[in-house]
């Protein structure tokens, strides 16, 4: 995989920075007490005595983290940020503030009271079997919301939601309208639409000039004006950095992305690192363009391109061609029959592309190592890095194949963390498994952590506590002691290793000298405090290039002392 070219835009004086602990996530020098900053990045590291003898004379400005602990910025490898933006400004009907649908439609019917006439009303984060219906709203109990304007509520997994009746019949959606490619309409029994609507069948939803993307994964590309998607980005970015996140890998792409990004870029807004991986409909696109080396700079970057080989497990969209335990008539759905799949990934890789497949299936995961291999085989590159995001069920035989390719997992332990029991009611015992992140470390395979943001939000001390302990935010224990990792590797997954995975460890993941000094000051040791504890492990500051740009104390991020 070729680095990306980086250069600095920012200056910043010479800073000391000492805390009790400062955990580099570097074999060399595994732990220090004193760092120096200087132009952005590290200059020395060591102890305290070590660090001032670097300064030879020179004045720096001295920072004291008295019992705090100093570790690399987060890196957040797959993240959605600007569709996390949009929801910030969504109607919240999330298990924490509904469990019933009679109190989504009445969250919806209040917020509906402060939008103007004809403005949709959107909602976001029920998940259906924690309602206590244990089943999705229906399209006419949204009709109690509003009948003369769209309703849309987006399942917590982001692969579909519920509309109501206006919104098939304002987009022409009628029961003899057939399925698209990758998507589904839903009906019941006597074929009349329910409301409920999966993967690409929310491409309707962008409307006729809005992004659309086929069958390539599904569209949560709703437009907004250029100026609300700048103030949404603004929200998210706060969001990032308060979670002490430093980088993210924006992991679906879309000319509305792209646009969004260069604006905040231009109007010199970005405080965090972004790594952008376009959407496989754009590959031949990208290509053409000549997007295939480094481009970009240390804080806006093409990275690759992203692609979906079936749905989620969240939404029961994932593909189980012998049934849903929970529900045998559904079986999910592939995104590409095989074929078509390995030649998008064949191209890509021909090209030079990183690629980035969601996959969580056993039987979707296969498809992906299969094309994978004939790719390397045909055109071997040793560093290639393809990447498979979630990999939330992969056979202990495809692990090992997984390690012999070098391809790389990217996995969200929040998704077991919320909703692990709905996975093993989806499809049984087999279910404990989601997210073997030990077995990947026994067998060799560089574990990721990231958040999925918007699906949980951008909380890595949180992660790693779900990796850690494999306890669900309801106390269930998923699965054997063997799925778990330790808290350093934990760390490690969502450091340096999210920036392996982003191509982008010459320059972060690790507190190094010559690194960028982007790095998060913690109240407590996250590798001292208990497993169970670590998501309540504050983050104090958040510094990209050696400036602070979140300070709790403050709540808000910040431009310099």
């Amino acid at each position: 995989m070729r680095r990306l070219a980086t250069y600095d835009d920012r200056d910043s004086a010479l800073t000391l920075i000492t805390a009790d602990r400062i955990l580099t996530v570097d074999d060399e020098l595994p732990e220090a007490r004193a760092m120096l900053i200087g132009g952005g990045r590290i200059e020395a590291i060591g102890t305290v005595d070590e660090v001032q003898d670097a300064l030879a004379g020179r004045d720096a400005v001295r920072v004291d983290h008295e019992g705090a602990t100093v570790v690399p910025g987060f890196v957040d490898a797959h993240a959605h940020p600007l569709m996390y933006g949009q929801l910030l400004t969504w109607i919240d009907v999330s298990p924490a503030k509904a469990g019933t649908i009679d109190e989504i439609v009445e969250l919806l019917r209040e917020g509906a009271k402060r939008l103007p006439p004809g403005v949709p009303v959107r909602g976001f984060g029920y998940e259906q079997r924690n309602l206590a219906e244990r089943r999705h709203p229906t399209r006419q109990e949204l009709d109690r919301v509003a009948s003369d304007r769209q309703v849309y509520i987006m399942n917590a997994s982001g692969h579909g939601g519920v509309v109501n009746s206006y919104t098939f019949e304002h987009f022409g959606v009628t029961r003899e309208t057939p399925n698209p490619a990758g998507g589904e309409f839903f009906r019941d029994a006597a074929g009349e639409l329910t409301g409920e609507l999966s993967d690409a069948a929310c491409n309707v939803l962008t409307g006729l000039h809005g992004v659309k993307i086929g069958h390539h994964g599904p569209n949560f590309h709703l437009g907004d004006e250029p100026a609300e998607h700048q103030r949404q980005l603004d929200l998210v970015q706060r969001e990032f950095l308060a979670g002490g996140v430093t980088a993210i890998g924006d992991a679906q792409v879309s000319k509305r992305e792209m646009a969004a990004w260069l604006e905040m870029a231009d109007r010199g807004a970005l405080s965090m690192r972004v790594s952008m991986y376009f959407l496989s409909h754009l590959l031949d696109q990208a290509i053409e363009l000549g997007l295939t080396g480094p481009f970009g700079n240390a804080f806006l970057s093409a990275t690759g391109i992203k692609l979906y080989a079936d749905g989620t497990l969240g939404g029961w969209t994932a593909y189980f061609p012998e049934g849903y335990v929970g529900d045998p008539c559904r079986t999910g759905q592939l995104y590409h029959e095989p074929a078509e799949y390995a030649g998008l990934v064949a191209k890509a890789h021909a090209a030079g592309l990183q690629t980035a497949t969601h996959a969580q299936s056993p039987t979707a995961i296969t498809m992906v190592v299969d094309a994978l291999e004939v790719a390397l085989t045909e055109h071997p590159d040793a560093d290639a890095r393809h990447r498979i995001e979630h990999c939330g069920l992969p056979t202990e035989g495809d692990i090992a194949r997984m390690a012999t390719l070098g391809i790389r997992p990217v996995n969200q332990p929040q998704h077991h963390y919320n909703w692990g029991e709905g996975v093993e009611q989806a499809i049984g015992t087999p279910g404990e498994r989601f997210n073997p992140l030990g077995e990947f470390v026994a067998a060799g395979v560089p574990v990721t952590i990231s958040s999925d943001a918007p699906v949980a939000e951008p909380r890595p001390l949180e992660a790693m506590q779900a990796a850690v302990t494999r306890v669900t935010r309801r106390g269930t224990k998923l699965g054997p002691d063997s799925l778990r990792i330790d808290a350093a590797a934990a760390l490690r997954a969502h450091t340096l290793e999210g920036a392996i995975s982003l191509g982008r460890e010459a320059d972060l993941g690790s507190l190094t000298i010559g690194k960028r000094a982007d790095f998060a000051v913690l109240a407590a040791d996250p590798l001292a405090v208990p497993g169970d504890k670590l998501a309540a492990v504050e983050v104090l500051e958040t510094w990209v290039d050696g400036t602070r740009r979140y300070d709790a104390t403050r709540h808000q991020r910040t431009q310099g002392d």
